[in-house]
């Protein structure tokens, strides 16, 4: 059995469970099924509650027998480190395949990423999607310039914020298409060369369900 699953910090500390389709399913010992499935639970658990997992990172894993294979994008080598570090220690874990990239140092991106932090989490439609709430959070140019990539932004944030080479990805998930668009468009104000909107909706479904004809 094959679990894949994503750290989202987005409304709540839980993430979706996507398990993977054999050409010839074979039965899954019921067993096995429940370890896998709490492995999972505690690693995501582990690596949401290190304190230098933050809004400028983005960490996905999946587990295959009892192997986990960590994967994303960290901004910063310690927290690399140290997501292979909680995750070997969780309880049924037999070994780690440490796949996470470190995103390049760049003063460049770090004076996005403080662009980014204060346009997104500095709207008023937005700002609810941080603990903080806009309150104390916001980079002045000289501490951008000083690198903010080594001083995040700590708490909360629904919106991850991937600055790599001059692009700037969103990821996460937000309550509406509004607010999707919105993050898209203060986005757009910043120095980055290209924006990449990789915001998911929740229940978007229901949302299509409900919206107005035009």
């Amino acid at each position: 059995m094959i679990v894949v699953m994503k750290l989202s910090i987005a409304l709540c500390l839980t993430a979706p469970l996507v398990l993977a389709q054999d050409p010839a399913p074979k039965p899954v010992d019921p067993a096995m099924e429940r370890t896998v499935l709490r492995m999972a639970r505690d690693i995501q658990r582990a690596v949401l509650n290190l304190p230098n997992y933050g809004v400028f990172d983005s960490i996905t894993f999946g587990i295959k027998g009892y192997t986990v294979i960590l994967r994303g994008v960290v901004s910063r080598p310690v927290l690399k480190a140290d997501a292979e570090r909680v995750t070997q220690k969780v309880e049924g874990v037999t070994a780690v395949e440490n796949k996470i990239e470190v995103l390049p140092l760049s003063p460049n991106d770090d004076t996005i990423r403080a662009q980014a932090y204060a346009r997104i989490y500095g709207h008023q439609t937005l700002s609810r999607y941080s603990s903080a709430r806009g309150g104390g959070q916001f980079f002045s140019l000289g501490r951008a310039a000083g690198g903010i990539t080594n001083d995040p932004p700590v708490g909360w944030h629904a919106i991850h914020l991937i600055v790599r080479n001059g692009t700037l990805r969103l990821e996460g998930v937000v309550d509406s298409t509004m607010d999707r668009t919105i993050g898209e468009m203060q986005a757009n104000q910043t120095s980055a060369f290209v924006v990449e909107n990789n915001l998911q909706v929740a229940n978007q479904d229901q949302q299509k369900l409900i919206a107005p004809k035009k």
